[in-house]
């Protein structure tokens, strides 16, 4: 796993339940503002999913809330 998906996984993860859009994702993990596309959060993402779940098309563990962000699955834990 590298650095930045063990960060985002770790934001997530100590916040179970608490849903993150990308923004705040990507201004928590990079530290920094950014403005444009964020399409590297989601490509992340697909990255973490693909490292820790069993079928990463049907995640358990980091969730999609269609419309707002990702959350870790509070009952996971």
């Amino acid at each position: 796993m590298t650095f930045t998906e063990f960060e985002i996984l770790y934001l997530l993860a100590n916040n179970p339940g608490r849903v993150f859009s990308k923004e705040q994702i990507y201004d928590i993990v990079w530290k920094e503002s950014y403005s444009g596309d964020y399409n590297i959060v989601m490509s992340h993402i697909r990255n973490i999913r693909e490292k820790i779940e069993d079928n990463p098309s049907k995640p358990v563990y980091v969730q999609t809330v269609w419309g707002v962000g990702y959350r870790f699955n509070q009952k996971m834990l």
